[in-house]
């Protein structure tokens, strides 16, 4: 959830989950030492671990709404929607003003399908202050940074890779950007603004603000906006090696109609096929419909306007196998990221935190072969075709989800720039992953500086 927090007081001397530790040791009830650990935990992919800290929080300071707020934008990162909106909800009444607390229930709300609600909140959180001051925490100079972001979601996550030890990172919310608004002096614009399916309005205004801007860009929003799921199948639809499924985006009504499965068929879809919600990446609001008699009720259950319907590949490898692979796109070169496996013969729909990874050794080893030789293990067809991908979408931050056919064709299930790079955990077991992933957040770190260093502050220009 971007801006959902508001600067706390200074915490430079509270640097590490250490520091955190022993400054708790010696104040259970350490409120900085509490927001401190929770950040770095949540940083550090440890999101339920966060969330105990910043319970803490909030035990200790039940009427303070900067804990709140900050517990409700890790219960969204879970997905506890309604838990996160009990304590946004108290948050308000604490303080009725608390942009950060109606930015939160914009989020909130709209993940939960009341989207006039969440509008008004929205309005309220960002309209007329579309800029939200970062805090920075460094000792040198700090590299000053625009990040620029949708408040309707679809964001990328760059905890990680923007950090206030480095980084000064100022939010803009690009919906509410006009001419009146001023940004602060910049070295580096970030356009972190990654799902193109509902953030339309988002890249629109990032659009108008870069034709003002001098200042280098990572993922140029006309980039950005070509990346839908939709316009992916059409744009990778002829490229060699690559497989794309039908897709089409269709208002609920024609899908809940009696005649939907008909219209459907002489479209050229086959049952089983999917049906999503357009804007979520977990694996949300995503179901398998397997015979036209299930589709009304299939929608029935999906929030959203529009949905979309995809032809569904079957992935599954002759050993009864499913292997989900991702590689990332860093500013023109691959890194492997993770593979993906799942044995169960019912399971479509597979993320690596939901793969059979963790208990199965013979799967981790095969994710470890993809980690240090992915050309070994894709083959050169299938490494032409990512090349090929990654030129045709141009953007210097993304990622690829695939499958392989068994002519060792890729399989495209996703390929656009909200893809995170999680940390893995602090099992001993996921230690063979922590090399690689390493390599792909320095390649991002690298770029980074590079693109910044070549010029002195860029500051917004005063005139149109």
């Amino acid at each position: 959830m971007a801006a959902a927090t508001a600067p706390m007081d200074s915490v430079d001397s509270i640097a590490t989950t250490q520091d955190c530790v022993a400054s708790l040791a010696a104040d259970p009830r350490d409120r900085r030492a509490l927001h401190r650990l929770g950040d770095l935990l949540f940083v550090e992919g440890e999101i339920r671990a966060a969330c105990d800290a910043l319970t803490r929080a909030v035990e200790a300071y039940p009427d303070d709404p900067v804990s709140l707020v900050s517990l409700a934008r890790l219960l969204i990162e879970r997905k506890d929607m309604d838990s996160a909106r009990g304590h946004l909800l108290h948050a308000l009444e604490i303080d009725p003003q608390c942009r950060a607390a109606h930015a939160g229930l914009s989020f909130v709300l709209a993940d939960l399908g009341d989207l006039a609600q969440a509008n008004i909140h929205r309005r309220v959180a960002f309209q007329g202050r579309c800029v939200i001051p970062g805090q920075y925490r460094g000792n040198q100079p700090p590299v000053t940074v625009l990040k620029l972001i949708s408040t309707s979601g679809g964001n990328l996550r760059t905890e990680g890779l923007l950090s206030d030890h480095v980084f000064q990172t100022h939010l803009v919310a690009t919906e509410f950007f006009d001419a009146t608004t001023v940004l602060p002096p910049h070295q580096l614009i970030v356009n972190a603004i990654g799902d193109a399916d509902i953030a339309g309005p988002a890249l629109d205004g990032a659009r108008a603000l870069l034709d003002r801007a001098t200042a280098p860009v990572i993922n140029a929003p006309a980039a950005v906006a070509t990346t839908g799921r939709l316009a992916i199948a059409h744009r990778l639809a002829g490229v060699p090696g690559v497989m794309t499924p039908r897709i089409v985006r269709l208002p609920r009504e024609s899908l809940a109609a009696a005649g939907a499965p008909r219209m459907l068929l002489g479209e050229g879809f086959r049952f089983p096929l999917l049906v999503r919600t357009p804007g979520f990446h977990g694996g949300e609001h995503f179901l398998k419909v397997e015979t036209p008699d299930r589709l009304v009720a299939a929608v029935a259950e999906l929030p959203g306007r529009d949905l979309y319907v995809i032809e569904w590949l079957n992935a599954r490898s002759g050993d009864g196998k499913i292997r989900k692979y991702r590689t990332m796109m860093i500013d023109g070169d691959l890194y492997p990221l993770h593979a993906a496996i799942a044995a169960h013969g019912r399971q479509w729909k597979i993320h690596y935190f939901s793969a059979d990874m963790e208990e199965r050794p013979e799967h981790r080893a095969e994710d470890a072969a993809f980690l240090s030789d992915m050309h070994g293990v894709l083959g050169q067809r299938a490494m032409t075709a990512l090349r090929a991908i990654q030129k045709t979408l141009g953007l210097d931050y993304g990622g690829i989800d695939f499958g392989l056919s068994e002519a060792g064709d890729v399989l495209v299930f996703e390929a656009n720039a909200t893809m995170a790079i999680f940390p893995p955990g602090e099992d001993a077991r996921w230690d063979y992953r922590r090399p690689a992933v390493e390599r792909v957040l320095r390649a991002v770190r690298r770029m980074l500086m590079e693109r910044a260093a070549p010029r002195e502050a860029s500051s917004f220009a005063a005139e149109a």
